[in-house]
């Protein structure tokens, strides 16, 4: 579903290993975005300027991002200054801390860490289980894209919640009270799904962050 246009236009990886990938996938093409998809340790081989880390298992993920080795390398990038989206598991696997959601025992300590990046702390599944998911709106803001401040749609579905952030982070957006969007240097999480909505403000706010580089 990866656009296949020339020009400018940034290369955006998008994690495949398991989850909401191929939603990105359809947003990036929408806005006539480049992307691929990682699925091995042969992909990091692949020319990519920014990596979306989509939401689904995020277990399952920091697992299969370790096995396979496609882990460390990642993480070298993203501290390297690489931008990088991180939406819901995303958001889990850049944080720094991870507390024990609603009726999650996936959080244990034999479980992998992720990249622990972001000098945030979130709580997993914090808004309950699937019957748990959610639509609203808020004001989504971004101090250097000012014309791409304004409300939008959020979906959250097994959503974890920022519950502390560190120095140098900039919120970006809260829901109902709770911080659901944070900015850290290039890199971004957000609790919620944007790439299941038809709004693009937080795929264009991410791409702009790519563009600068």
């Amino acid at each position: 579903m990866c656009a296949t246009g020339r020009g400018e236009s940034p290369r955006v990886a998008v994690l495949a290993l398991q989850g909401a990938f191929a939603e990105h996938e359809a947003v990036l093409a929408k806005l006539g975005v480049r992307c691929t998809e990682l699925r091995e340790a042969g992909d990091l081989r692949k020319e990519f300027d920014a990596l979306i880390l989509p939401g689904g298992e995020s277990t399952v993920q920091a697992k299969l991002l370790e096995a396979l080795g496609m882990l460390a390398p990642l993480k070298v990038r993203i501290e390297g200054g690489m931008p990088v989206l991180g939406t819901c598991a995303g958001a889990i696997l850049l944080a720094e801390g991870i507390d024990e959601g609603k009726g999650s025992g996936s959080c244990s300590g034999g479980s992998p860490r992720g990249f622990a990046t972001m000098p945030i702390r979130v709580r997993r599944n914090a808004y309950g289980r699937q019957l748990g998911s959610f639509r609203t709106e808020g004001l989504f803001a971004c101090g250097k894209n000012p014309s791409k401040s304004g409300k939008i749609p959020m979906t959250f579905v097994r959503a974890p919640r920022i519950e502390a952030v560190g120095e140098g982070v900039e919120v970006l957006a809260r829901a109902h009270g709770d911080i659901v969007a944070v900015r850290y240097g290039n890199q971004m999480a957000l609790s919620f799904h944007p790439e299941l909505d038809d709004d693009t403000s937080v795929h264009e706010v991410f791409l702009s962050l790519v563009r600068r580089m």
